[in-house]
């Protein structure tokens, strides 16, 4: 039986690439598969196989140059940078708070176009990977998926750190004085998009939560950092240990490997943008005896590599990583998968959002460090890079789970309990 399924991921390109893994395997499955992805979007998805039929999130600016996708989020994170300087606790008025009201705007603006878009598609089950409602996609009367590819804090539980604090599981103290200011920062803001979700004829939000569950609901997270034994989950969420994806292009070393370790370095598409953290990261590196893959994103061109590094605007992180020995990365939801996907250490620099959980989860349970972002030195990376290079025990234990989260296969585990959910 061939189903119609729609995704609708958030702009950013985790979710997007998460939802490119999961549609790929339908889509050769023989599914018609459709994405309502954000108008910047343009191309990409079709080149891939899929049908677009895209979704605006604000008004085009005046005489607007057609932008690269995300590209209101790169400039986001330029312009606000200095905020990622502040605890997380600090974020959550400057730098959450704002993310969440942009996200609202941009749901209320494209709902009538969502509206459109299922009204011609007419599909079969509707997928969701994003972090607040799309009331369109629950009202439309179909079956409804919803995908969590943030740290999985983001399903609240009271035995678990609050989501965004970057909090240590084992030190409760600072756990309800953060929810507090959680609720003082955002309850406005919630009450009126919880309003506004119910006159488009959603049910009541869960408290403090800006998303609603699915009839069949997923969340992308290697089981071994996950939380399950804190914070059970009802029958109807199912964990996908990795969903990386099958469609980046083959890569091959444009260099010779030399005796030292070869180790990927990425902030993300967005973490690229902050151009200062990036120079300070890789100067650092420039003075150890191994080679370096690097991350550059959007300006690259502002970017200056060591002699023991490449890299490059854009590259197929699912085809370096397994290549090299540690992966460097801010703590986005995919890249922390990835690395356990393939059985790679971390040191993690988180900036925002729920890095900050990913990078604390991966430093308790010993698969790699988390560093201050803006206030290391150079001996805590030099010693976190020569540490977890050297420590044969941790890499043995890391190849044995990264087997084990690939046996799992969480890219067809996907597809079949959306198939089902279809049937």
């Amino acid at each position: 039986m061939s189903l119609t399924i729609l995704f609708m991921p958030e702009s950013a390109y985790g979710p997007t690439n998460n939802c490119v893994g999961i549609g790929d395997i339908l889509r050769r499955r023989g599914h018609r598969v459709v994405f309502a992805a954000e108008s910047s979007w343009k191309g990409k998805l079709e080149a891939l196989g899929f049908e677009e039929d895209l979704v605006d999130l604000a008004p085009p600016p005046e005489n607007a140059e057609e932008q690269d996708a995300g590209q209101f989020w790169k400039d986001f994170i330029r312009e606000t940078a200095p905020e990622y300087r502040k605890s997380t606790r600090e974020q959550l008025e400057t730098v959450t708070k704002p993310i969440w009201v942009e996200l609202i705007d941009g749901a209320k603006y494209c709902e009538p176009q969502l509206k459109a878009i299922i009204e011609r598609v007419n599909p079969d089950v509707i997928v969701e990977d994003n972090v607040l409602t799309f009331p369109a996609l629950l009202t439309a009367g179909k079956k409804f998926v919803r995908i969590v590819s943030c740290n999985p804090l983001e399903v609240r539980g009271e035995n678990v750190a609050p989501v965004f604090s970057g909090l240590p599981a084992a030190d409760r103290s600072a756990w309800d004085d953060f929810r507090a200011e959680y609720d003082r920062t955002h309850r406005e803001v919630w009450s009126a998009f919880n309003e506004w979700c119910v006159e488009q004829g959603t049910a009541p939000l869960p408290d403090l939560d800006f998303i609603h569950e699915g009839d069949l609901n997923l969340y992308v997270y290697p089981e071994p950092l996950d939380y399950v034994a804190d914070r059970p989950l009802s029958e109807s969420w199912h964990r996908l240990d990795s969903s990386v994806r099958e469609t980046d292009e083959e890569f091959t070393l444009p260099f010779e490997r030399n005796n030292g370790s070869l180790v990927y370095f990425s902030l993300g598409s967005l973490g690229s943008a902050d151009v200062e953290l990036m120079q300070r990261v890789i100067d650092v590196l420039a003075t150890t005896p191994h080679q370096y893959i690097v991350s550059k994103g959007a300006l690259h061109e502002e970017i200056k590599l060591a002699d023991n590094m490449w890299g490059a605007e854009f590259l197929p992180q699912t085809k370096i990583i397994p290549q090299c020995d540690l992966v460097i990365t801010h703590g986005g939801n995919n890249t922390t998968t990835e690395a356990m996907h393939f059985g790679k250490p971390m040191i993690v620099l988180p900036l925002f959002w729920d890095q900050y959980d990913n990078a604390q989860r991966v430093d308790e349970l010993g698969y790699g460090v988390r560093l201050s972002t803006y206030t290391f030195t150079d001996e805590e990376l030099k010693g976190a890079v020569e540490r977890l290079l050297g420590d044969t025990e941790l890499r043995a234990r890391l190849a044995a789970a990264g087997e084990e989260i690939r046996r799992r296969d969480g890219l067809r585990k996907a597809a079949d309990l959306i198939e089902q959910l279809g049937e």
